[in-house]
């Protein structure tokens, strides 16, 4: 039953992590890498939610929100392959501003998360 959460929790968060990060990049014209960044971001918030729930959440759903979608939305190898890729073109100030950015918002995202849903259910 386990892999089952997780698989379905997946199915929906990679198509949404794609199809954000397409629709989120294309309204830039940057070369920073906005798309990865909003899902990133995203899944840190909702992540620091569930972890606020704590014991309050049942397992299914923690495996099912957490691992499954939030796994699936969320992608650290985009992020580090972009991150390089960056480099690689010399836009040193946007790479040094994902990975600065990436960190910074996404443990205050999730620090965010936590304390909200830990302060309704706590």
């Amino acid at each position: 039953m386990t892999f089952l959460l997780v698989i379905a929790g997946a199915v929906v968060g990679a198509p949404l992590r794609y199809l954000t990060d397409r629709f989120v990049q294309a309204r830039h014209g940057s070369p920073f890498p906005w798309g990865t960044f909003v899902v990133n971001l995203t899944g840190c918030l909702i992540l620091g939610g569930l972890a606020g729930a704590g014991s309050a959440l049942p397992t299914a759903v923690s495996l099912l929100a957490g691992t499954g979608f939030c796994g699936a939305l969320t992608t650290y190898s985009t992020f580090g392959y972009e991150t390089v890729r960056l480099f690689e073109r010399r836009a040193y100030w946007p790479a040094v501003a994902n990975v600065v950015l990436s960190v910074v918002a996404g443990v205050g995202a999730a620090a965010i998360g936590y304390a909200a849903v830990h302060a309704l259910v706590g």
